[in-house]
């Protein structure tokens, strides 16, 4: 058995200590404890940016500007079908494809997020329908990621507007279950894309 500690050990261990200190710096009144409590914070940056491919000094900043208690971050995607064929769009940002979305907004349901989501990133109105996965982003294939991500999934009607290019995408298109193209994996994996196919045709919501 080899000794070396996998690098998702690392990054979930570097989480848990990141959310311990966050909340002590929020609740402890002790300056010796907000000391300890700090010097904790910065030993899960030092273990987060080495085991990501984020600068330290950037993941330092995220997690300065963090207060209270840690909580996980949500990721909300838009699923629309159109003639058995899913629609994605191809992100500005590394020029893959992915299921229009983004992260959750405050004031806004999960459902208003994905409303949003689809008309800003293809051009079209949709009308939502029902949930369709709730996923822990650290059970998939996925890039290393400093925050611990929670992933929606929703599935939506087409409701009018004409499918366009947004500010944050160069393309959109609907592309069938077997001729995806080269995806975003940090959005969403090609597993998750072949399920939610399943998952329209009948009431399960996928848990994961």
């Amino acid at each position: 058995m080899s000794d070396a500690i996998p690098q998702r050990l690392w990054l979930e261990w570097a989480k848990q200590i990141q959310a311990i200190s966050q909340a002590g710096l929020a609740y402890s009144k002790d300056m010796y404890d907000l000391e300890r409590f700090e010097m904790l914070r910065e030993l899960s940056v030092d273990i987060l940016s080495r085991y990501t491919e984020v600068e330290t000094e950037k993941v330092r900043s995220l997690f300065a500007n963090d207060t209270g208690y840690a909580t996980p971050k949500v990721d909300v995607r838009g699923v629309v079908f159109h003639d058995d064929r899913i629609l994605l769009v191809r992100e500005r940002i590394d020029g893959a494809w992915a299921l229009p979305g983004g992260w959750a907004d405050i004031g806004l349901s999960p459902k208003e997020v994905a409303v949003k989501e689809v008309k800003e990133e293809a051009g079209l109105t949709v009308v939502p329908v029902r949930l369709l996965a709730v996923l822990d982003k650290k059970f998939h294939e996925h890039p290393p990621e400093a925050y611990h991500i929670y992933k929606m999934f929703i599935l939506c009607e087409i409701a009018g507007g004409q499918a366009e290019a947004g500010m944050e995408t160069l393309e959109v298109g609907f592309f069938g279950r077997n001729e995806l193209p080269p995806l975003s994996i940090e959005r969403n994996t090609s597993k998750q894309i072949d399920r939610l196919f399943d998952l329209r045709q009948d009431s399960e919501v996928w848990l994961d």
